[in-house]
């Protein structure tokens, strides 16, 4: 009845893992103990479970980030700390939970911090930069949130029922086949992957549509702002390049199910077909995750800047230059498997050729921020910070685009050092730069800027001592993902990057303080005005945070910077002469059913279980059935209540009658 599910499940095999499962479980409970003391278990199902408002999904993609946030840094620790102490078979870990550890940290961080993230961020800000009301399809928008979040409960179900994958977050065979891994970890990994990969399938298809058919008048496509460029450069890519690990995944899915052999090359299969599958949604993957934060780098340099952004046109065109070259790149990630001269002749070209545009982009920060009165806000902190760390890591990637260069770094800690020293200036302190950018226009009231640079400061002086070392270490010879060694020689360098590793843990508990004590004091900080900074673009117009239709009336673009050009016009705050009624889409509980039941899905097919698979394939169709014979899925939002909702917004901003 329960298939291979057994109390043997349980994680008993170790103290470290059983402590782990009891801080899922118990966090997990405190979150219910909470909920239920504060009696807001109905206020979060009516206002934020069910919501298909954009900006209330995009926050609900935050929060899911930074929770996956603090579980993949676990893991970075606990590796720093068993590579510190690992020399001569020292340590605390055995070699199959520290293969655990790697698999998990890579994959969580990739699929479900950064893709949450990045998708959160687009989902708050991008509509309100556009100018329209909402997403084209809100109730799509509902279900790729809740099968993300989904795939992200099972990657945290592993830690308390069975074990995860020990063949790294990229999955190759054979170490992810059923023959040299049998166990449940790997199919947690496929159906994790699987699940939430087509949610990020349907985001991307979303925010295309979104961009090019509901912009406000006006709005012409290079009137578009930065950061509304760089997400449809990566929905484009999200639509192009999640199918193929969707069918990455399946086919191995399929392997270790039914026992084909798409990818074991005894029985005729071929298992570089599954490496060219990963990595050719794998390259264009990174430029998915770092394309919108080069958006959000380029909205704060110039609000902070107080000046235009330099070369937009050039800034618009190398940006797609990128989305178009990421797809002809992605065998430089195993240059060293057996292709020929010439193919890794070719790849590595390209790989260099696809530098210039973001070196473009790295002279039209730098040139918008020369001379220009330059305030230094977090955010603008986190900007300067990345492009110093990664035009670093930018010169190593050149080095390793070398075919060479890469046969003696590749499988190295250079190669870590060089992919960490783009996914985290490069990606993450942009969204933190966003995160902490658009806090006040989500909420209404500013984020504490001492606990935004004690944040700033440890992380990157954390990174700095984390993997510095691991570059010197990979030019040593040292192999990635080793357990133990026995050259004493490396262990200096190991000890600082653990001590770099707890110099971020530091930043990240700078960043917890920092939404404390910025909700401790929101009611000193509430801004009335929505444009605390100043701002220059449609997002900064409406009131913080933005009611749910957005615009009580749909703005008429004439500009790049609309809402500077309304404000030096005088217009910026006029009111219309009459409001209208709005239509809306109304709340719907599918989304978290369907994802539930994505989970319970994913959960029964890795241990068997065959009857609960039908069980909650038939109660997924069924509500997908539901919810498309609704015909009253909106509602209608009075002239009358949306001149309410304004005249109390402008008494607020002390210019109402």
């Amino acid at each position: 009845m329960f298939g291979r599910l057994t109390i043997e499940a349980l994680p008993l095999y170790s103290a470290i893992a059983a402590g782990g499962a009891a801080v899922t479980v118990g966090g997990a409970l405190l979150v219910a103990i909470v909920l239920t003391w504060l009696k807001a278990w109905k206020y979060l199902w009516t206002d934020w479970l069910t919501s298909t408002d954009h900006k209330r999904i995009g926050i609900m993609y935050i929060v899911l980030a930074l929770i996956m946030l603090l579980r993949g840094f676990v893991d970075a620790i606990m590796m720093r700390a068993q590579q510190a102490m690992a020399l001569n078979a020292g340590g605390y870990l055995p070699p199959e939970h520290f293969d655990q550890i790697f698999s998990s940290h890579g994959t969580i961080m990739i699929f479900f911090m950064a893709m949450p993230f990045m998708t959160g961020l687009i989902n708050v800000i991008v509509p309100l930069q556009i100018g329209t009301r909402d997403v084209a399809f809100p109730w799509l928008n509902a279900v790729s949130l809740w099968l993300s979040a989904a795939g992200a409960g099972l990657v945290m179900v592993s830690l308390v029922i069975g074990k995860f994958s020990t063949a790294g977050w990229t999955g190759y065979p054979p170490y992810s086949g059923i023959e040299y891994n049998p166990g449940v970890g790997v199919d947690y990994w496929i159906w994790a992957i699987l699940i939430s990969g087509v949610g990020s399938t349907m985001s991307g298809i979303n925010f295309i549509v979104t961009i090019l058919k509901r912009r406000a008048p006006g709005m012409t496509l290079m009137r578009m702002t930065p950061f509304v460029w760089t997400a449809l450069c990566a929905s484009v890519l999200m639509a192009f390049a999640f199918p193929a690990i969707t069918v990455a995944c399946g086919l191995l899915a399929l392997d270790r199910l039914a026992g084909m052999h798409f990818f074991t090359n005894a029985h005729g299969g071929n298992m570089m077909n599954y490496a060219n599958l990963f990595w050719i949604w794998g390259h264009p993957e990174v430029y998915i995750l770092i394309l919108p934060a080069f958006g959000i780098f380029s909205e704060v340099v110039a609000t902070f800047s107080r000046k235009r952004l330099f070369g937009y046109e050039s800034l618009v065109y190398a940006t797609a230059a990128i989305a178009i070259l990421s797809f002809t790149v992605w065998l430089h990630h195993f240059f060293t498997m057996g292709s020929s001269a010439n193919v890794n002749a070719f790849f590595g070209v390209t790989t260099m050729i696809i530098a210039v545009p973001t070196g473009v982009k790295v002279f039209n920060w730098l040139l918008t921020m020369y001379r220009g009165r330059i305030d230094f806000h977090p955010s603008m902190m986190w900007s300067i910070g990345f492009i110093i760390t990664f035009v670093i890591g930018g010169m190593t990637g050149v080095l390793l685009a070398l075919p060479p260069a890469d046969f003696l770094m590749h499988n190295t800690t250079f190669l870590v050092a060089h992919f960490h020293n783009m996914i985290i200036p490069g990606v993450l302190f942009g969204y933190l730069a966003g995160y902490m950018y658009w806090f006040p226009k989500a909420f209404g009231f500013a984020f504490d800027r001492k606990w935004g640079l004690r944040s700033f400061w440890c992380w990157l002086i954390g990174f700095y001592l984390a993997f510095m070392p691991l570059y010197i270490l990979g030019l040593k010879g040292m192999p990635r993902r080793m357990e133990t060694y026995n050259d004493p020689s490396w262990q200096p360098y190991l000890m600082v990057a653990a001590f770099g590793a707890f110099v971020v843990m530091c930043g990240i508990g700078c960043m917890v303080m920092q939404l404390y004590v910025s909700i401790r004091d929101r009611k000193l900080t509430v801004d009335r005005t929505g444009d605390p900074f100043n701002g220059r673009t449609l997002e900064w117009s409406t009131s913080s945070p933005p009611p749910a239709y957005n615009f009580a009336v749909i703005p008429t673009v004439a500009d790049r910077e609309p809402f500077l050009e309304m404000k030096e016009k005088g217009t910026a705050y006029a009111r219309p002469a009459a409001y209208e009624a709005i239509r809306m889409p109304s709340n719907t509980p599918i989304g978290v059913i369907l994802g539930a039941f994505a989970f319970v899905l994913g959960f029964a097919i890795v241990w068997h279980i065959w009857w609960l698979v039908i069980v909650s394939a038939l109660i997924m169709f069924a509500a997908v059935i539901v919810r498309s014979s609704d015909d009253d899925s909106e509602f209608t939002l009075s002239a009358a209540e949306v001149k309410r909702i304004e005249d109390e917004r402008f008494r607020l901003m002390g210019t109402g009658r």
